[in-house]
């Protein structure tokens, strides 16, 4: 009973869709913020968070991180 993988959560198989790629330069638009302050930049409609910006700025960005519904750069 125990030991299957029936009802797991993790998929060995699962392979990244996201539209941006770690070490990348992109230039964005941020559009919104977060609540927790961080600018946030959409590429393809995928969510990146962006510290230290605002709504309207207009900036390249370094991404740090990919996440699977979501990314985290900085301004480069």
């Amino acid at each position: 009973m125990y030991g299957n993988d029936r009802g797991s959560f993790r998929d060995d198989s699962f392979e990244s869709t996201a539209p941006v790629e770690v070490g990348k330069e992109y230039d964005v638009e941020i559009e919104d913020v977060a609540k927790k302050g961080d600018g946030i930049a959409r590429i393809e409609g995928f969510v990146i968070f962006v510290p230290e910006t605002k709504v309207g700025d207009q900036v390249t960005i370094v991404v740090d991180r990919v996440m699977q519904r979501f990314a985290i750069g900085h301004k480069a």
